[in-house]
């Protein structure tokens, strides 16, 4: 009898981003080699690539005034998982893409 273990499956990272603009809730990725808690607030192509726009919450901003979207190609994400924390999209968010040819999938 051989103890073969089934690897896990792997979620899509695009249903799981999803899910956290639909539900307001953080995610938890790697990006360029370094964990991250990001807030995704927006979904968007560009030239054919899939694009997040999302504060990371795990860098210490010096005062709230200063936190801003970052844009984070889907292609680089890894490890990309939905928590239960649920986030405030920002006071001046509004959704529209960052650039005019860019086109918008999903927005909070």
């Amino acid at each position: 009898m051989h103890n073969e273990t089934s690897p896990t499956p792997t979620i899509d990272p695009r249903l799981v981003l999803f899910e956290a603009i639909a539900r307001k809730r953080t995610v938890t990725a790697e990006y360029n080699g370094v964990q991250m808690r990001l807030a995704p607030h927006i979904l968007f192509e560009r030239r054919g690539d899939l694009f997040l726009s999302a504060l990371n919450m795990s860098k210490n901003w010096r005062s709230d005034d200063e936190k801003h979207l970052g844009h984070f190609k889907l292609d680089g994400l890894g490890e990309t998982r939905l928590t239960e924390e649920g986030f405030d999209p920002l006071p001046s968010f509004v959704p529209v893409t960052p650039q005019p040819d860019d086109r918008l999938v999903l927005a909070i």
